[in-house]
């Protein structure tokens, strides 16, 4: 390749990217920018329709171009581009295009966007569910929040997903992860080589300066796209316990839930006799977010890292969360930027003391700041992506044959996947 020559990417997405809706859909946006910032020529395709939100890429000069499944026009689209590096988002899609891609584009980096380990996310619910149907309504959910590696590999290990999203990150040359927790537990328990992982954190291009002050914000405020099921599932426990008992300190109290995508379900909670409101989504929700004076994400469950707790960061917002919420948000010797509780009481009596100690909350407001500069920095982030993948190309030929396994599962996988999907678009055809 030319020195000069333009590197050509293709990213090809499980959705469309909605940075406003989802932290996925953000985390995206941002790899797309460190891509821009490089001069390279991008190539957005997904076969799922665009949602309601979707980022206009053509504005910031990317091709869009849908695709469809099980259906060989891919193969002429791939072949012609000719991309040096091929993006999936999400491992659902190197199943489905991956085999295309090696066909086509053999010498094309394959990369996966984790955006979170969905096997982790999904054995943590299940975790969850047994737990309730055991659960005390004072239960304080201390024994999932303290699950120690080997137990959460244990609840992974069995399952499908985590074969399928593990065998991906394998037949990857790289697998880009949000979450240190994450990497740790792949290499660990899962016995990955680090060198197929790299840590891609949320990427901030300016901190923030200057905060709403104290006394011009109210509210307490929750957010985050409804369809997430961790996201539903903090609604339901603020819903019923944590909220009433903010409620009962804070008689005047409202709350405010925004998010993208409300089904009828989180509509029918809105009572603003209670203090409960259902706001549908947030054209700005930086805006919304640096009127409120706290932010609630009281997760039970989930995996990566919450864009709306670095969202808050951003606002000078302090958050109430569980250790899920913070999970691989944090730095050594340097505090949570609010509160980190196990328990709807102890949930509830921190959002209330932050709520109106303005001396704790200020505290709060600057650690948040102190976090993002130490962790979320677009400068380090997005040159040392650039410099892996760089490194990745350079020596493509002996990161694949130290990766035996992943061309062993590749040789295997891509052939029974060829054979399934040749067999569909055949049945398809009229």
């Amino acid at each position: 390749m030319s020195p000069t020559a333009t590197t050509k990417v293709l990213i090809i997405g499980y959705v469309w990217p909605e940075p406003r809706s989802s932290a996925a859909g953000g985390h995206m946006m941002q790899i797309l920018q460190c891509f821009l910032d490089q001069g390279w020529e991008l190539t957005f395709s997904s076969p799922a329709n665009p949602g309601e939100h979707k980022e206009d890429l053509v504005a910031l000069g990317i091709r869009e171009c849908p695709i469809e499944l099980n259906n060989a026009s891919f193969d002429r689209f791939v072949a012609e581009l000719a991309p040096d590096i091929v993006l999936f988002d999400q491992f659902m899609m190197e199943e489905q295009f991956g085999w295309r891609v090696e066909q086509h584009c053999p010498n094309a980096l394959r990369v996966l966007e984790t955006s979170d380990l969905q096997c982790l996310r999904h054995a943590r619910h299940q975790r969850l569910k047994d737990h309730l149907k055991h659960a005390s309504a004072e239960d304080d959910f201390s024994p999932l929040f303290a699950q120690a590696q080997q137990d959460e590999f244990q609840h992974m290990a069995e399952t499908d997903l985590a074969k399928r999203e593990i065998a991906a990150i394998y037949r990857c040359d790289l697998s880009l992860m949000i979450s240190e927790v994450e990497i740790e537990l792949l290499v660990e328990q899962f016995r990955l080589p680090p060198t197929l992982l790299h840590w891609c954190p949320l990427m901030l291009e300016r901190l923030p300066e200057g905060f709403a002050p104290f006394e011009q914000r109210a509210h307490f405020l929750s957010i985050g796209n409804f369809r997430h099921a961790p996201n539903w599932d903090a609604v339901l426990w603020m819903k019923n316990r944590v909220w009433p008992l903010i409620r009962q300190q804070l008689p005047g109290a409202q709350l405010h839930l925004y998010g993208a995508y409300t089904p009828p379900k989180a509509a029918a909670l809105h009572n603003p006799a209670q203090g409960f409101h259902i706001m549908n989504w947030a054209e700005d929700a930086l805006q919304v977010m640096s009127a409120a004076r706290i932010c609630l994400a009281p997760l039970r469950f989930g995996a990566g890292i919450k864009g709306k707790l670095l969202d808050a960061m951003l606002c000078g917002t302090p958050s109430v969360t569980t250790p899920i919420g913070s999970e691989s948000m944090t730095v050594p010797d340097l505090p949570w930027p609010g509160a980190v509780e196990e328990s709807a009481t102890a949930l509830a009596a921190a959002a209330v003391r932050l709520y109106q100690d303005q001396a704790q909350w200020s505290d709060a407001q600057a650690a948040g700041s102190q976090l993002l500069a130490a962790r979320y920095r677009q400068q380090v982030h997005g040159p040392a992506l650039i410099q892996r993948l760089q490194h990745c190309r350079q020596h493509l030929a002996q990161e694949r044959r130290d990766n035996f396994t992943g061309s062993m599962l590749r040789h295997h996988h891509h052939k029974s996947t060829q054979y399934m999907a040749q067999w569909i678009e055949a049945k398809n055809r009229p």
